[in-house]
């Protein structure tokens, strides 16, 4: 890394945490969880996911205390873990998915427009891509000027995001109706049981939660190590209170029927119908520099993902270079190219913006599952525990939890949404195969290496397959 690159305050991490988690999934929570449950399964769905994201978040905390030598982030604890195929595949689904994400907030941007602008339709006409396209090279120039101007800047608008919610916030309290919300509590005519409503919402709570382990992406930046675990567990704290109250004061407004059939971002609509067109075009403003600022970080820690990765020789070294600025310049042109092919393809899409929804929060899964077995297997065998051995038992508990709860996860994402994830997986591996004929090694040194790289194999053709004969349809 550069020397003149200036390290992050605690502030800054933080700011990166609730930056990169408040973005398009907030303003989208009101209609895609009535779509789902009512307020006694949102409940449910907010303890589940809030308490295992919790135990994932002191997982990525006490890993960064106690491994402050992997500074690499997510995938560094899965190579150290399992070993290079494995972390590879982390730093990719990461990496890939975060791509992913970032093209869903365009599409929930040109969404918005199209709300005041016929021209930009649903997100998908030929004016809302080329809109989008050049945001995203606007972006592109703007973060290669440095990562600590593109910090400071999303400080700001980190704030400034959270005014309209805030905002939309104490309006649903005080036009609060308990009639409304019994009427909808238990799902307000939704056929199904909690546990399948739950596990419909499932997949929605792990993409709002993306952006938990932005401090540990960017561990090398900071200025006290002990940083990366407070800002991590601050900036949960904060977004998940406003994101369970954005999720439940709809209910207690309007019928569950209505918001699940209102125009996303639902936020907007639901503000409309309560105090007129202002509160759509109050809302719609509000997610605008909300979506652009998380872009802004998503943006840099795609970047940093996969320059890291170059960096321990699980990507191929051109990843690593940086420019005079400390920017990882290829990494970042690479993924901005890969942005931009998937927003062209938006075009073709049905409903991209639950597609990209649900793709993101697939290919993180695995990544966060390896960190959480990773925290457990250090726990377990009682690594770094001779100075306070009293820790211990906690940190065992947490990672055991963590580790039940991602796995929960895949369960409840669905088969479909897996085998859409090999169809990425497997190509991505010739990125594995060119780091390690770049280094001279062998491609794989353990037999499990084979049988992982078979079963993604297969599972892309079965995906390949279903998405040709309409079974999958993206």
């Amino acid at each position: 890394m550069s020397s003149n690159v200036v390290k992050m305050t605690r502030t800054q991490l933080t700011a990166m945490v609730v930056g990169g988690m408040i973005g398009a999934g907030i303003f989208s929570l009101p209609r895609t969880f009535a779509g789902a449950t009512g307020p006694l399964g949102a409940v449910v769905a907010w303890l589940i996911a809030g308490l295992g994201m919790y135990t994932l978040a002191r997982v990525f905390q006490l890993l960064a205390e106690r491994k402050p030598d992997l500074d690499a982030g997510v995938f560094a604890y899965a190579k150290e873990g399992f070993g290079d195929y494995p972390g590879f595949l982390s730093a990719f689904g990461y990496w890939i998915g975060s791509c992913i994400g970032n093209v869903s907030y365009w599409v929930l941007i040109k969404s918005t427009l199209g709300a005041f602008f016929p021209i930009f339709g649903d997100g998908n006409t030929v004016v809302a891509i080329l809109v989008a396209s050049a945001g995203i090279w606007l972006f592109h120039f703007m973060i290669l000027r440095g990562v600590q101007q593109a910090a400071a800047i999303n400080k700001i608008v980190t704030i400034a995001k959270v005014i309209p919610i805030v905002v939309f916030l104490v309006i649903m309290a005080f036009a609060m109706k308990m009639d409304v919300f019994q009427f909808n509590f238990y799902g307000g005519g939704l056929e199904g049981g909690i546990f399948e409503q739950v596990r419909a919402t499932m997949l929605v709570t792990v993409f709002v939660f993306l952006g938990i382990e932005g401090a540990s992406v960017y561990s090398r930046y900071a200025k006290e190590r002990k940083d990366v675990g407070a800002a991590t567990i601050t900036g949960f704290l904060v977004v998940t209170t406003l994101m369970v109250l954005v999720t439940l004061l709809p209910f207690a407004v309007l019928e569950r029927a209505d918001i699940a059939g209102m125009r996303q971002p639902s936020m907007a609509t639901v503000l409309e119908a309560v105090v007129g067109h202002w509160g759509a075009v109050f809302v719609s403003v509000g997610l605008m520099v909300s979506v652009l600022g998380a872009y802004l970080a998503w943006s840099l820690i795609c970047a940093e993902v996969l320059s890291a990765a170059a960096r321990t020789k699980d990507m191929p070294a051109i990843f690593a270079r940086e420019n005079a600025n400390g920017v990882p310049s290829a990494a970042l042109w690479a993924t901005n190219i890969i942005i931009q092919l998937i927003v062209i393809t938006t075009y073709w899409s049905r409903d991209a913006f639950s597609l990209m929804l649900n793709l993101t929060s697939a290919m993180s899964l695995i990544p966060f599952l390896l960190v959480a077995a990773y925290g457990l297997k250090i726990t377990r065998r009682g690594e770094t525990y001779n100075e306070r051995p009293n820790e211990r038992g906690r940190d065992l508990t947490l990672a055991i939890l963590a580790t039940i709860y991602t796995a929960f996860l895949l369960y409840a994402g669905g088969i479909k949404f897996i085998v859409l994830s090999a169809v990425l997986y497997a190509p991505g591996s010739l990125l594995y195969f060119w780091a390690r004929r770049e280094q001279g090694e062998k491609i794989f040194t353990k037999a499990s290496d084979f049988i992982i790289l078979a079963v993604a194999v297969i599972a892309a053709i079965v995906g390949v397959y279903w998405i040709a004969t309409g079974y999958i349809q993206i």
